[in-house]
């Protein structure tokens, strides 16, 4: 089109090549792909990993007498609460005891009660004349201390239970007070009620029997079978023979995979692999979310996760509800040699807020170049795996890590075919008649708790800002 001269169009008339024109023929700077779901992934760098050749790795123990003190779990319907029969072997003096009919006629005789806030439902030195089951609520429970005030003794949660001394143990009393510290559902059952359905239980009776041998075989507070020794003693009094004894069938942990098939189209392969290698940044960004897979996993996986398989005896529950300095104290003191503290973000800034409300000012310590909190020296390190729940709930794990301190340990195999990163393996599988390049990408882990005390968790740690 010609512009006649004199007019705006001639007097705007462009001098030189525009920018847009000129990006077609240029190649701009650009980012490599990125990708929002990667995280600090914290347990994977601070766990020690072990090689597992075999793909199984066995943890031998000491022989320890378990007698049952895990947790119990419910069926509900409505408002209605009834224990699940089998649940009752959680209850020490009825672990592994297997009638099925007899354990249905046990559990119809518990009644729910709705208990209030504040409401005593045992009181030290009173009979043991009941056992309670805790469907739901907070149970504190103390004892007079020795200069007359009371002492904490810890709190109760959901699936506890307490009184299951009374049901062998005429003669026992309460040695705390258990008070209910909100409003909640236990199931009840009477001591007498118990004796009239034993009276008709021959195999009951015998099995509460062999329950009764148990605690004159010599066992450490642990649990652990005795070393008898021999300590200061004069003369030459004849010595204690003795032995070690070990688990007769040790717990293997079996390394689990993560897995998928990463596809590449031929034609990106090849032509559009400059300046990027674009199946290089497929693969860096399908190894992230498997990575984070993997955390996720060590965490929840049912089977080896560490909120599951952590040891009833050291979860414990909070004083309050919120994260505060007294629960942080107690949970690390529960084993020794805490490596580290790991917790939700949400749940770290309710940490910091505890904190902040007393005047407190958590620690800081260098890992590997990076500033973390820490409380009496002990990391405070995130994890967004953990779960929080719908009431604003979460978890604080506290690792004491290593082979050589009886600690937690990952589990991988290292020299895998076609591996890439250690543990982790990409092995070529072929290109299919749509010209699709296929990559299968596995990574092989698991986690192992050596002792129990490696591994403590604080529960129902409530991480909603109070007013």
């Amino acid at each position: 089109m010609t512009i006649p001269a004199g007019t705006d169009e001639t007097r705007a008339a462009q001098q030189s090549l525009g920018t847009a024109a000129a990006r077609n023929l240029a190649s701009t700077t650009k980012s490599a792909p990125q990708m929002q779901g990667i995280t600090s992934r914290w347990l994977l760098k601070m766990l020690p990993w072990v090689e597992t050749k075999g793909g199984a790795y066995r943890v031998n123990r000491r022989l320890t007498y378990t007698v049952g003190d895990g947790r119990i779990d419910f069926d509900q319907t409505g408002s209605r609460v009834a224990v699940i029969p089998r649940e009752l072997g959680e209850l020490a003096p009825l672990r592994g005891f297997g009638d099925t009919g007899v354990l249905t006629a046990l559990a119809d005789r518990f009644a729910q009660r709705e208990v209030t806030a504040g409401e005593v439902l045992a009181e030290q030195g009173n009979p043991v004349d009941q056992v309670f089951l805790l469907a739901h609520g907070r149970i504190a429970r103390t004892a007079d201390g020795r200069y007359g005030q009371a002492a904490g003794l810890g709190v109760l949660a959901d699936g506890d239970h307490f009184g299951a001394q009374g049901l062998t143990d005429p003669d026992a009393v309460w040695e705390y007070t258990a008070r209910a510290e909100t409003a909640g559902t236990v199931l009840v059952l009477a001591r007498r009620d118990f004796a009239a359905l034993l009276d008709t239980a021959p195999a009951l009776r015998g099995h509460l029997a062999e329950f009764a041998a148990l605690p004159q075989q010599a066992q450490n507070k642990h649990g652990e079978a005795e070393i008898a020794l021999a300590a200061g003693h004069t003369g030459e009094p004849t010595l204690p023979t003795t032995f070690a004894d070990y688990e007769l069938r040790p717990r293997e942990y079996e390394l689990s995979v993560a897995q998928t098939v990463l596809r590449v189209h031929t034609r990106v392969a090849d032509l559009y692999n400059e300046p990027m290698d674009q199946t290089e940044h497929q693969l860096r960004l399908t190894i992230e979310a498997l990575r984070e897979r993997q955390e996720h996993e060590l965490v929840n996986n049912p089977e080896f996760g560490l909120l599951h398989n952590a040891d009833y005896r050291q979860r414990l529950q909070t004083h309050s509800g919120p994260p505060t300095p007294d629960d942080l104290d107690e949970l690390i003191s529960r084993r020794r040699g805490t490596k580290f503290l790991l917790a939700h973000p949400r749940t770290i800034a309710a940490i910091g807020r505890e904190m902040n409300s007393r005047g407190l000012y958590p620690d800081h310590v260098d890992l590997n170049g990076q500033q973390a909190p820490a409380w009496r020296g002990v990391p405070i390190l995130p994890c967004n795996k953990i779960p929080v729940t719908k009431e604003r709930t979460s978890s604080i794990l506290a690792l004491r890590t290593g082979e050589d301190n009886q600690g937690v340990v990952g589990l991988h195999q290292t020299g895998l075919p076609d591996e890439y990163e250690p543990g982790l393996s990409v092995r070529f599988m072929g290109i299919n008649e749509q010209a699709i390049i296929s990559y299968l990408v596995s990574t092989y882990y698991s986690a192992a708790v050596l002792v129990p005390d490696a591994l403590g968790v604080l529960e129902n740690v409530e991480i909603g800002r109070r007013d």
